[in-house]
């Protein structure tokens, strides 16, 4: 059994609870239709947990929204006591941040509506990409997803959105039409180019600062064909897959995506057992485009060493989020991520002397993603989302099941630091920066400054509170 880092002492010295009295609570539970679960009640301690369940985080309440109504609701009883409101339908980027705030869980705004005519799929703020990518199959049609088919469609495209297709199609932010949101002043409003150009942009990777979206339009994109999975190596060949991995990562096609990893999978009896206790390096893809092409593509990945575990295969919709097999059950995770200018030999040999030799290091997982492409391009009509000329992201990941992994999983990042510096481009992607790391790198300084100038003109009094705060708390 795991044990987590999390406290389950939920006394507090702040004074929201004294402020917000038990007659306000009750005001408010009477007039919505969802679950509302304050400080006092037996259920907060488990209903205050996002799915990285070792962050302690404590909102002064949570709501669990029932439909629209309640989002409006919830919103002008904040602003009419000085609270704030966060939105949080899974807590896959839980934080801190949204301590004291009447945090809204909104996984109940379902629906999916797919238009083929159009060429477009609108979503409720609750969707997750796994449930958007199943009802695609059979369309021809696919959505610029994430890795992982438990986060939802707002989410993803609030921070950007780095999908498996923006190589070919850019980040999912700008693949969106249109959004419903509910403001800072409680109006629910549809948001578009047309109607409110700021704003627009705003929501469209700037995070979730600017309004609560309860619904959201994206472009789908063509996908006759589509084909993904994965190859195994031992660790021990990943100084020749790493070299191999880099050398096709920038002259790959748009059309083909590429992600490298360094896997030290734990002796979990969960786990089955070709991987148990196991360390590998490994290479995730997804093409778009025929086996053919594909198989000839990979030719230099597969002569590397000899490969142990193969799910290279025809992908529907529906299967993409299984293509990384990332955990899709909340767990404890601590993250950390850079983007860098080059991934030459000395940086590939840099890096395996921090993360490569089993049992030497605290990091379940170090992934290096080959970006390029869309990646690069600056569209004039996009959104927030910073245009990103870097050729590589480095993201590793440490599982804190125990107090004391908790305290050396930091010092490993920091040794990753240390030995990347001389590539790393003091960016990173904006949905990957760790807790301990600053949010304001996910954005050069023109986009930062408006996108404070906006929150300043919109939301004066700072009622919507993102997990990551566009003017710091």
């Amino acid at each position: 059994m795991t044990t987590l880092t999390t406290s389950t002492d939920t006394t507090s010295t702040d004074t929201t609870s004294t402020d917000t009295t038990w007659t306000d609570w009750a005001t408010l539970r009477d007039n919505v239709s969802g679950r509302l679960v304050t400080r006092e009640d037996p259920e907060y301690a488990d209903a205050r947990l996002g799915w990285i369940v070792n962050v302690d985080q404590r909102p002064a309440a949570i709501l669990e929204v029932a439909h629209v109504g309640d989002v409006v609701e919830a919103v002008g009883f904040a602003r009419d006591r000085g609270l704030a409101v966060s939105a949080q339908p899974g807590g896959h980027a839980a934080r801190t941040t949204v301590d004291d705030t009447l945090l809204l869980r909104t996984r109940a705004l379902g629906g999916i509506e797919i238009d083929r005519a159009r060429g477009t799929a609108t979503v409720g703020a609750g969707v997750k990409w796994g449930e958007l990518c199943a009802a695609l199959d059979g369309t021809g049609l696919m959505a610029l997803v994430g890795s992982n088919p438990d986060v939802t469609v707002v989410g993803l495209a609030l921070g950007g959105g780095v999908s498996w297709f923006t190589r070919a199609h850019g980040f999912t932010a700008n693949s969106v039409v249109a959004f419903d949101v509910v403001t800072a002043c409680g109006e629910l409003e549809h948001v578009t180019r047309a109607s409110d150009p700021d704003l627009f942009w705003a929501l469209r990777g700037g995070g979730g600062d600017f309004a609560i979206v309860v619904r959201v339009e994206l472009a789908l994109f063509p996908a006759p064909e589509m084909h993904g999975g994965q190859l195994f190596w031992p660790v021990e060949h990943a100084p020749a897959v790493l070299r191999a991995f880099r050398d096709l990562a920038l002259v790959a096609p748009r059309e083909l995506t590429l992600w490298a990893h360094v896997m030290h999978f734990p002796p979990m009896p969960e786990l089955p057992e070709p991987i148990r206790g196991q360390s590998f390096v490994t290479v995730a893809a997804t093409y778009l485009g025929s086996k053919q092409l594909f198989d000839a593509l990979l030719w230099s990945l597969r002569d590397a060493a000899p490969v142990v575990m193969d799910s290279m295969r025809p992908i529907q919709p529906s299967e993409v989020g299984d293509v990384a097999q990332e955990p899709v059950d909340p767990m404890p995770s601590m993250e950390h991520s850079m983007l860098l200018t080059g991934f030459d030999d000395a940086a590939i040999d840099a890096l395996l002397a921090v993360v490569g030799t089993p049992g030497a290091t605290p990091l379940m997982m170090t992934q290096v993603r080959g970006l390029g492409g869309a990646f690069a391009d600056d569209n004039p009509a996009g959104g927030a989302v910073r245009p990103v000329s870097e050729p590589f992201q480095l993201m590793s990941v440490g599982v804190p099941a125990v107090p004391e992994l908790a305290a050396v999983i930091p010092h490993a990042f920091a040794a990753l630091d240390a030995a990347l510096g001389g590539v790393a481009s003091g960016y990173r992607m904006p949905n990957f920066a760790g807790a301990a790391q600053s949010d304001a790198g996910g954005y050069d300084a023109d986009r930062l400054a408006r996108l404070r100038a906006l929150k300043i003109d919109r939301d004066p009094d700072g009622v919507i509170r993102s997990n990551k705060p566009v003017l710091g708390r």
